[in-house]
């Protein structure tokens, strides 16, 4: 029979492979899909990644906003990240998860993903060269795995204050 755990206990051991995680350079990134994309983050421009809740919705929005998570409380702004990009919306059932971003920044938004892929090591990737789009400056270096996949790095301080993700009213 599997050994229970509390979840403070499971809390805390989460808390500190995290802050081991963080420390070292090997595991300095999470990765995530949204849509038909892989993308990299930097662990300390990260937060929490949930089950996604229950979302409430906001009328005249655009369609890519889905809403207001209440989150402990707080209330965050959810962009469902494929959408945001063109791609079609994410399913919030299955491997869907939310990850809480810009708590660093003063902002409450989260992302809604496809799925969480882990921590992922830096050194693991190669450069693709790839240029880059001005109109999108949250969209960073272009990277290969050694199974061939490709991953994009994720600039959360450009996304979180661009005027196309800030603005999220219905035009």
């Amino acid at each position: 029979m599997a050994k229970r755990i509390s979840l403070h206990e499971f809390q805390a051991g989460l808390a500190r492979r995290l802050s081991e995680a963080r420390d070292t350079r090997a595991s300095a990134l999470l990765g995530i899909q949204a849509g038909n994309r892989n993308w990299l983050l930097d662990l300390t421009e990260t937060g929490e990644i949930l089950a996604v809740p229950t979302l409430a919705p906001v009328p005249l929005t655009r369609s890519w906003f889905r809403g207001l998570a209440s989150v402990r409380g707080n209330l965050f702004g959810v962009v469902d990240f494929a959408a945001f990009h063109g791609e079609p919306p994410i399913s919030t059932s299955g491997h869907a998860r939310l990850l809480l971003i810009g708590a660093k920044h003063g902002l409450n938004s989260a992302l809604l993903v496809s799925r969480a892929l882990g921590l992922r090591s830096a050194e693991d990737f190669e450069p693709v060269a790839q240029p880059t789009d001005p109109d999108m400056p949250w969209i960073g270096e272009q990277v290969q795995d050694p199974h061939g996949n490709r991953w994009t790095r994720l600039n959360v301080t450009s996304l979180l204050t661009h005027s196309r993700f800030l603005n999220a009213a219905q035009t």
